[in-house]
């Protein structure tokens, strides 16, 4: 038995040039959630948060192109699980993330990060970049200006104890 090209390599419903326009806008916001993190040397920086979001996109193509397929009549597909699926494994990598040493807990920005990152992922793999780009902003104003007021709201109760 031969096997050809296209029987190993499968076409997709959507062009390939969409497919790299989406994978590659999901890593770059991806980046940006992560960036403050890799600035300040922090676990899971820029790599992780481009990882996590770039396979929330993959997913999220793949469950486009099982919808698009020819199915058999009695074949049921709910695109639902696959962003359940995601989600849940986003959010398992997440936890692993937070650390609680005594009273002190660590790493849940992180984690919230990373949960972000991946539906980020999730929203540019099915199409709706403009809803990943606009979160991408609100993550880099929550992650990066809020900080500043946390650090006011910190100090002034510093102040106040002493």
């Amino acid at each position: 038995m031969e096997t050809s090209f296209t029987s190993v390599v499968h076409p997709t419903e959507m062009p390939v040039l969409v497919i790299l326009a989406r994978l590659g806008i999901a890593a770059l916001l991806g980046g940006v959630v992560g960036f403050d993190h890799e600035v300040r040397q922090r676990s899971a920086g820029l790599r992780t948060h481009m990882l996590v979001a770039l396979a929330a996109a993959v997913f999220a193509i793949l469950m486009q192109e099982v919808m698009a397929m020819t199915l058999p009549d009695h074949a049921r597909v709910d695109p639902i699980r696959v962003l359940e699926a995601v989600t849940a494994g986003v959010a398992f990598l997440a936890a692993g993330s937070i650390i609680k040493a005594g009273p002190v807990v660590r790493g849940i920005t992180t984690g919230a990060g990373l949960w972000l990152a991946g539906a980020i992922g999730a929203a540019t793999g099915l199409g709706y970049v403009w809803i990943a780009v606009i979160a991408a902003a609100f993550a880099v104003f929550i992650i990066v200006i809020l900080r500043g007021v946390d650090h006011l709201i910190g100090r002034a109760a510093d102040r106040k104890d002493r």
